[in-house]
């Protein structure tokens, strides 16, 4: 039985709460006038089907419908783009940057500081395919008028959720706050992961410190798996889309199938407050996308003036520093409010940072994706491509991705993989002859001399970074897979190795996860895994993915069991000796997998992390770790070295003998399994750590509780969609794992974690037929 339900305003209703509401919040930008119309149906958990003759009805009816699930998270992001957080919730308390959380004053500070800089206006002014396109602009004005005529009707007092119900801090959403959602997603691996550095750029008590972000990407990880015709026993393409993103805030999936007739039909994935597709698939083609390991942004040590702390050298000559004050409201305690006005420095590669500051030098960031927006048409444009080749020349168009692989496959059965991604223009002989600093981890470029300015390729969209011809890409009819490993081995039969370094390592050791998914494969491939005949099916392809395999424990526990018969009694690290045998009996026994009930998959976690904690002498020192693998890395043998454990090593027994008496000290029984140690709000959850390699990985963070629970899984898998592209059309699979909304009383807010927790999946609903096919169909016509 198809439910439908029109809701139409009446127009003086809609006035009067729009004017109270307005209040909250400033006036739309750029918000269009014009009419809007939709609908909005939905299937089975409540995904939405989202139709519309332009693309301002159907940003109008996903404004809509992500309102109706998850407002609050949406309002509360909206407060942090605006750098308005101290004004409602006090400076010292923590944002809500699910990725990079930082004090609210030094949120504030930042996001005031991009506003003030005027980048946002100036990209909006230019044209396409630099600036937005008349198509996503009209999507964001639809998505704000939706979203806001939601909020209209329920208004604040009478929304679903508690979180937010009655809040002062609750209004509509602008135009402005959508823009730099997206302007903060392709800052995510740069700009945005030194907040605090650039925050307190002004603060002289900042000058000592040294640069302290030594990771290439703070952004969160993913699996993919594209298969060709060569792979599969259909002959079809599939895909495999596994985004590691985290479970709670503004960086969560939601789920949704966005259709403008003859124009668009794509379904998929979309990050909170976008509104377009990143991971999908159309009728044809599927993608997704896993995080490049290239480098994001360079950093540039400035040479001071003798005497002059904010003017530094360019070729011998003086340039003063910008100089930016930014003015954050906070409140206090009691309620009262008070103006908090902050300096910032900037040079002509971007801002300058609070570390590394001394008498003699700066640190200037250059962050390639900080004026970046074109992304947002580059998944437009992806979601209308009809095959690869249309994929390629959407990617090749706008140059866009801001910090992402992509792999993909189309239903002729070819795959491809590209490192599409905007990475800065710097040259490997470059790089050797401007590095100003000793750290190989830290890209640090003298800034003294235009010479190590960023380069440009003809074939760029714009100077400064990498045209398509110099990205690592690979095209197969069988496969190609990355587990946010460099390219090199995207497919291990065609190594890719030609590109500058700032794209990634080559001939380095792969982590345990991409080994495993490489194995995975692998024994796909050639039927070994026990899933039947070789190739892949939809089904197998789902049971491969989610087979919850632990790799460190396959490599290791072999040498382990010898050790345990050798020494039942190990020495813990303080000397302690501890009787092991019924651990080891536990460890022998368990099924080597991380699945819910699997006894013994918490112990060896314990001990497999408790290898990498380094050891403490009597004294108190520490002692340098030591390698406990048996057979180092081998580039030759990439895929399997290294591994086995070094039984001399005594940190190993030191490791198991510390992780009994960790059970031992809190009663714990050495069986905890995963579905008693692991838990999202009231659902428990299987998985193990990437450490520990294991392919669709979680984690908690914190160490394991007295209780022998870990705190609430907060990353790992998140929008799992499975996809064969048939002659008749796409057969997909899919599970949003923290499921559809973040409203606690949301029939939707666990319903998917409980399959994902089942190893279950839903069939996806993609044709006219198989949506109206929903017995429990319902539709909401906007107008």
């Amino acid at each position: 039985m198809i439910k439908t339900c029109v809701r139409r305003l009446a127009a003086p209703l809609a006035t009067a709460l729009a004017a109270s509401l307005l209040v909250a919040a400033p006036a739309p930008a750029g918000a269009a006038e014009g009419r809007y119309a939709a609908d909005i149906r939905r299937t089975e958990y409540g995904i939405p089907h989202i139709s519309a003759k332009d693309h301002g009805g159907l940003g109008y009816g996903y404004g809509y419908a992500f309102a109706e699930d998850n407002l609050c998270v949406m309002a509360s992001w909206a407060l942090t783009l605006r750098g308005e957080r101290s004004r409602h919730f006090g400076a010292e308390a923590m944002s809500d940057d699910a990725v990079d959380p930082v004090s609210n004053l030094a949120s504030d500070v930042y996001y005031k500081s991009v506003h003030a800089s005027g980048v946002l206006r100036r990209v909006l002014a230019r044209p396409a395919p630099h600036g937005p396109g008349a198509e996503v602009r009209a999507l964001v004005d639809g998505y704000v008028a939706g979203f806001n005529r939601y909020l209209s009707e329920t208004g604040v007092a009478g929304l679903p959720d508690p979180a937010c119900r009655g809040k002062d801090w609750v209004g509509p959403i602008t135009a402005t706050d959508v823009w730099m959602n997206l302007l903060d997603l392709g800052r995510l691996a740069g700009s945005s992961s030194f907040k605090e550095a650039i925050a307190a750029s002004g603060q002289e008590e900042e000058e000592a410190k040294q640069p302290d972000r030594k990771k290439k990407v703070s952004a969160p990880g993913s699996n993919a798996y594209a298969l060709g015709r060569e792979a599969t026993r259909s002959g079809h393409g599939m895909l495999l889309a596994d985004p590691h993103f985290p479970w709670n805030g503004s960086r969560r999936f939601y789920q949704v199938h966005l259709t403008i007739p003859g124009v668009l039909d794509v379904s998929g994935g979309s990050l909170y407050g976008t509104p377009m597709v990143q991971i999908g698939h159309n009728a044809s083609v599927a993608w997704t996308h896993t995080v490049s390991h290239a480098q994001r942004f360079t950093l540039y040590r400035l040479k001071l003036v003798p005497g002059r702390r904010t003017t530094y050298l360019v070729d011998g000559r003086p340039e003063p520093m910008g100089r930016q004050e930014v003015s954050v409201t906070v409140r206090d305690a009691g309620g009262a409010t008070r103006a908090v006005t902050t300096t910032l420095y900037t040079s002509r590669y971007g801002p300058v940072l609070a570390t590394g500051w001394t008498e003699g030098t700066a640190i200037a960031l250059a962050d390639v994706n900080a004026a970046n927006l074109r992304f947002a048409d580059e998944w437009l444009a992806m979601g209308t491509a009809r095959d690869l080749a249309g994929l390629r020349r959407a990617q090749d168009t706008y140059q866009g991705m801001p910090f992402v692989y992509t792999l993909a496959a189309d239903a002729g059965g070819e795959t491809y993989f590209a490192d599409a991604s905007v990475v800065p223009h710097v040259t490997d002989e470059q790089a050797d002859r401007c590095r100003a600093g000793d750290d190989p981890e830290m890209l640090i470029l003298d800034g003294s001399t235009s010479a190590c300015l960023w380069g440009e390729d003809a074939d760029a969209i714009e100077p400064g970074v990498f045209g398509p011809a110099a990205q690592p890409r690979l095209a197969r009819a069988d496969y190609v897979t990355n587990a946010n490993a460099d390219p090199w081995l995207t497919n291990p039969e065609a190594p890719l190795t030609d590109y500058p370094r700032i794209f990634g390592d080559t001939r380095t050791q792969r982590d345990l996860r991409t080994r495993v998914g490489l194995d995975m494969i692998a024994q796909r491939l050639s039927g070994d895994d026990g899933l039947g005949a070789p190739g892949f099916t939809l089904d197998t392809l789902r049971r491969t993915a989610t087979g919850k395999r632990n790799l460190s424990a396959e490599l290791l526990r072999p040498d382990l069991r010898a050790l345990c018969r050798a020494r039942p009694v190990m020495t813990a690290s303080d000397g302690e000796k501890v009787d092991v045998r019924r651990a080891c009996a536990t460890l022998t026994a368990w099924d080597g997998r991380a699945r819910l009930d699997s006894r013994g998959a918490i112990l060896w976690r314990e001990f497999f992390l408790g290898l990498h904690r380094p050891q403490r002498r009597p004294d108190g020192g520490v002692i340098p770790p030591r390698s406990w693998w048996k057979v180092p890395f081998d580039p030759e043998h990439p895929l399997t070295t290294p591994r086995g454990l070094d039984l001399a090593n005594p940190a190993v027994p030191a490791a198991l003998a510390d992780a009994v008496r960790l059970f031992r000290a809190n009663d714990l029984p050495l069986t905890l399994t995963p579905g008693q140690a692991q838990w999202y709000g009231a659902v428990p959850v299987p998985g193990c750590t990437e450490a520990e390699g294991c392919f669709d990985r979680i984690r908690a963070r914190g160490a394991l509780g007295e209780e022998g629970r870990y705190a609430d899984v907060d990353t790992g898998s998140s929008f799992l969609m499975a996809v064969e592209l048939t002659p008749s059309g796409p057969r997909a699979r899919t599970v949003l794992t923290y499921s559809l909304s973040a409203n606690s009383t949301s029939p939707h807010h666990a319903d998917q974690t409980e399959l994902f927790s089942r190893g279950r999946w839903v069939t996806g609903r993609f044709t006219e037929a198989e949506i109206r096919a929903y017995p429990g169909l319902t539709t909401v016509s906007l107008r």
